[in-house]
């Protein structure tokens, strides 16, 4: 990788980043090329792609900026040029950088684009190709900016709504573990000094307790290798299709589920429809981005039924897994010929059921985690002092 300050035809003089080459020799081959004289070359330490992690957020204000330059009659590479100097997130930056230098020597944006799927979400490259295609680069990406900024959007709410619930089953498992491994063994050394007999209960708890004491490090192995079994499942076809389908059902979370799948799909097809993409094609990215093989199913049965002339909507009321609302506003809109603008305002209701389905179910599970973390808790001393009581009840 060489910092470099070089030349233009105009002889406006301007510094770079360049990587992949083998020397100044080979920078100043390639920077000719594209019309511009080496001036200046500095060798520098290549950036470790993904040292810095590039969140959600930093790539929705930069689909924001690049959609508004564009719009305002810069050139692509002019955007990315100014949107290498305002970035801080050096793997961001060095993704621009990337970009920029791959567009200037012919690439197109959606390839330049395309090296980094793993930063950037398949919806995000599908209407970079939409807009493209259509001319439409700017709006396509205002209209991409606004998709990640709601998805960001409802994945906050999700969060922060599960965030109490997350916490009171950490410290009913921090409590419990802290109680079997370190008052039960206190408790289970007296009971045998004292000769007192254990019930069922406090015999269990006891094995428990020496089961862990004597075989932490395999939990702390467990515990540490569950990252990787949890990958593991998502990336194994398989698991994962069973799985997609019995998340639906789950009680308590398969509405809520289903919910949040369908509203991703319908906001996904209906923002690509607005920028001009084909029907078809709309299904296909909005299958892709949603990454369920239920909704992958449904969407390949979709395009079938449309394939043999039958309307989007009719083809939606197929599948019980869409509410009658987005049917209903697919219809409308296909009539008035605005069916992007309709299911946009159809997944705006889903999202607001989302809201009222999470507080709902956290009104239910509130209640429900406290009391049974209570309960948890009075069994195990429950467990523990049994014995005592009966101890004292002899020697009266």
């Amino acid at each position: 990788m060489y910092e470099y300050t070089a030349r233009d035809e105009t002889g406006h003089i301007f510094s770079g980043v360049y990587d992949n080459v083998n020397g100044t020799g080979a920078l100043r081959s390639e920077l000719t090329k594209i019309g511009y004289s080496l001036l200046r070359a500095k060798r520098k330490k290549a950036l470790k792609l993904g040292s810095t992690r590039i969140k959600l957020p930093e790539i929705v204000a930069f689909a924001y900026k690049l959609a508004g330059m564009c719009s305002a009659g810069l050139s692509i590479i002019q955007c990315l040029e100014t949107l290498e100097k305002q970035t801080d997130n050096l793997s961001l930056k060095f993704i621009i950088t990337d970009i920029r230098k791959n567009v200037e020597i012919g690439s197109s944006l959606t390839d330049a684009f395309g090296k980094y799927r793993d930063t950037f979400s398949p919806f995000f490259l599908g209407m970079i190709e939409a807009g493209e295609s259509s001319g439409k680069l700017a709006e396509s990406l205002e209209i991409s900016a606004k998709y990640l900024e709601k998805q960001a959007e409802l994945r906050n709410r999700l969060k922060s709504a599960f965030t109490y619930p997350i916490v009171v089953l950490v410290m009913c498992t921090v409590v419990v573990t802290a109680l079997v491994l370190f008052v039960v063994p206190v408790f289970s050394k007296i009971y045998h000094q004292l000769g007192v007999p254990l019930p069922g209960p406090t015999q269990t708890l006891i094995v428990l307790s020496v089961i862990l004491r004597k075989f932490w490090p395999i939990l702390i192995m467990v515990i540490f290798a569950m990252p990787f079994c949890i990958n593991y499942i998502r990336k194994n076809a398989y698991i994962k299709s069973k799985w997609d389908y019995l998340k639906f059902s789950i009680p308590l979370l398969g509405k809520l589920n289903k919910t949040v799948t369908v509203s991703h799909f319908i906001r996904s097809f209906a923002m690509l429809i607005v920028t001009g993409v084909p029907i078809i094609k709309a299904l296909q990215v909005a299958a892709f981005v949603t990454n369920n093989e239920k909704i992958s199913y449904i969407s390949r049965d979709i395009q079938k039924s449309i394939q043999s002339g039958v309307s989007f909507a009719e083809a939606l009321e197929n599948h019980d897994i869409f509410p009658p609302i987005i049917v209903q506003l697919a219809g409308s809109g296909e009539q008035a010929g605005q069916l992007g603008q309709m299911l946009n305002k159809g997944v705006d209701f889903l999202e607001k059921d989302v809201e009222r389905t999470t507080n709902l179910l956290l009104v239910k599970l509130e209640p429900i985690l406290t009391a049974g973390m209570g309960a948890v808790i009075g069994l195990i001393l429950m467990a523990v002092y049994l014995p005592m009581f009966d101890y004292m009840s002899h020697l009266k």
